[in-house]
């Protein structure tokens, strides 16, 4: 049986605005107060772990005894079937040290050149864990494939070159509210609402 969240403020174990910002609106309906770990001045925890569940432990273990409240870690990426499912853990590294993603995207492509298929999806894995070190765990995806040049200000990261399946505009020119029904983050959240959120 899952633990249930019965508290009233949680720290989001990120330092990335656009994780941060859309974690915050999918909570948004359980009146959760979230604060950031860069709000906090929390220091950013080593992603050590070899799979987006192990990362986004870590992440959440840290901050939730560095902060002494709940804290909920999102550790996702973007896996390109033809490239072995990289870059997956290591995602936001394709951008070099400034994750500029931009850079990844144009590394992405690169690594594509001469190959047909575009195949790829994006995965997203959460745990909440509290201070005690309990954590609960839940992982989501969704498939799509990847187009050039990327379209779309919107969203973060690799969006402007993702399409989901059932699809015809990137994750970049989707709109928040729209892509909150549809992307891995949304798939991950609905699991961890069950679980530990829902009356």
């Amino acid at each position: 049986m899952a633990r249930r969240f019965d508290g009233d403020r949680l720290v989001i174990a990120s330092h990335n605005p656009g994780k941060v910002r859309e974690i915050g609106d999918l909570l948004a309906p359980f009146r959760v107060a979230v604060v950031s770990a860069a709000e906090l001045g929390l220091a950013e925890a080593d992603e050590t772990g070899d799979t987006f569940l192990a990362n986004a432990e870590i992440k959440a273990r840290a901050a939730a005894a560095e902060a002494g409240l709940p804290a909920l870690a999102d550790d996702s990426g973007l896996a390109v079937a033809a490239l072995g499912g990289q870059p997956g853990i290591r995602s936001a590294r394709w951008g070099g040290p400034e994750k500029d993603f931009d850079a990844a995207m144009g590394r992405v492509e690169e690594a594509l050149t001469g190959i047909r298929g575009r195949r790829a999806h994006f995965a997203c894995a959460l745990a909440l864990c509290w201070p005690d070190g309990h954590c609960e765990t839940v992982e989501g995806v969704v498939h799509g494939h990847l187009i050039w040049p990327p379209r779309g200000t919107l969203g973060f990261g690799y969006d402007p070159m993702f399409v989901a399946d059932g699809h015809d505009i990137t994750f970049g020119e989707t709109a928040p509210e729209a892509k909150h029904l549809i992307s891995h983050r949304a798939d991950a959240f609905r699991k961890l609402v069950a679980a530990c959120f829902a009356a």
